[in-house]
């Protein structure tokens, strides 16, 4: 009688484990199905991918490029995206030849730039990341000037106007030489200025003026020197508030003079230097190449975080959402 229970009892052992490992062994099938699947944990949703995607132009937009390249690299870790930042005439350069992928620039392709892609027989589309205000800067251990309006602007940059010092601009400011920090000829940035605040006249240039593609150059020769004036995009002044000084903008006469921030940006009250933030697409690479349509979709989905995070001024959601549906439609 002993025995018998005690194989009874074995027996029942061994199918209650039975159950369980057949349980597992469902369990674990099912996980496997799941991680088969080859989704990708992000936003874009789409499968992994693999390969080259080459970004270039604007050193502006360049913050925001540089931090989608690196949360996207997280999630597809096969995809070899390189962001650089030679102005955005210099991403133009390369795109308008069918060299990279994605040219960030902070002012729209210009005719000739366009045409020269047709020429080659490629195909960009803008895509609108994010909203800018230009911003212009002294050092922080300037105790001088606080606003400007856009005549005086004109008066310390324009290569026509006579004004060197401080005092030409306003008697009661020092009898010092103005120092100009600009960015480069390849920037969009100095042609947007260019542009709304100069009209197409030359800028000063020589031996006070220091021209870079590179914004942290900018940032640098500005702090050092309580006499030096400069621009770029308000990312860069929001990363060294500390060591620079924004500047009002007083946009006529009878205006009010404006800071930059995220809220007179976005509502563009702060004029006339507030403009939006594009990359554009090689749309030919976005249908034959799977890596950059991922990261293109990747963007788009994930640019208006990035762009907060970096310093600008995201767009409204339904923004993003309405460039998303078009992009997609490009691949049918």
């Amino acid at each position: 009688m002993k025995n018998f229970k005690s194989l009874a009892l074995m027996l029942a052992f061994i199918l209650v484990v039975g159950v369980l490992a057949a349980c597992g062994g469902s369990n674990s099938d099912e996980e496997a199905t799941d991680n088969s699947g080859g989704e990708s944990s992000g936003d874009s949703g789409s499968e992994e991918v693999s390969g080259p995607v080459a970004i270039d132009g604007s050193s502006t937009v360049f913050p925001i490029m540089e931090n989608l390249v690196y949360t996207y690299s997280q999630e597809q870790p096969e995809v070899n995206a390189t962001v650089n930042s030679s102005g955005s005439g210099g991403g133009f350069k390369k795109s308008t030849k069918g060299e990279i992928d994605l040219s960030n620039a902070s002012r729209e392709i210009k005719e000739e730039e366009m045409a020269q892609a047709e020429e080659n027989g490629v195909q960009l589309e803008p895509l609108t990341l994010a909203y800018d205000g230009l911003s212009v800067v002294v050092s922080a251990e300037n105790d001088f000037v606080d606003q400007l309006s856009i005549e005086q602007l004109k008066q310390i940059f324009l290569d026509s106007s006579d004004a060197t010092k401080w005092s030409d601009i306003n008697p009661e400011w020092p009898d010092e030489t103005i120092k100009i920090f600009s960015p480069g000829h390849d920037s969009g940035t100095f042609d947007y200025f260019n542009e709304v605040i100069l009209e197409e006249n030359p800028m000063k240039e020589g031996e006070n003026t220091t021209l870079s593609e590179d914004d942290n150059v900018l940032v640098r020769g500005i702090e050092n020197d309580p006499n030096a004036i400069g621009f770029f995009g308000y990312a860069y002044y929001a990363e060294n508030k500390d060591a620079l000084k924004v500047l009002g903008i007083q946009d006529g006469e009878d205006a009010e003079a404006v800071k930059p921030s995220g809220d007179t940006i976005q509502s563009g009250e702060y004029t006339p230097l507030s403009r939006p933030l594009f990359t554009y697409v090689n749309v030919n690479a976005y249908k034959e190449k799977a890596q950059v349509r991922d990261f293109v979709e990747y963007t788009l989905n994930n640019a208006g975080k990035a762009a907060e995070e970096v310093g600008y001024v995201a767009l409204p959601d339904e923004k993003y959402q309405e460039q998303l549906d078009t992009v997609k439609s490009w691949a049918k």
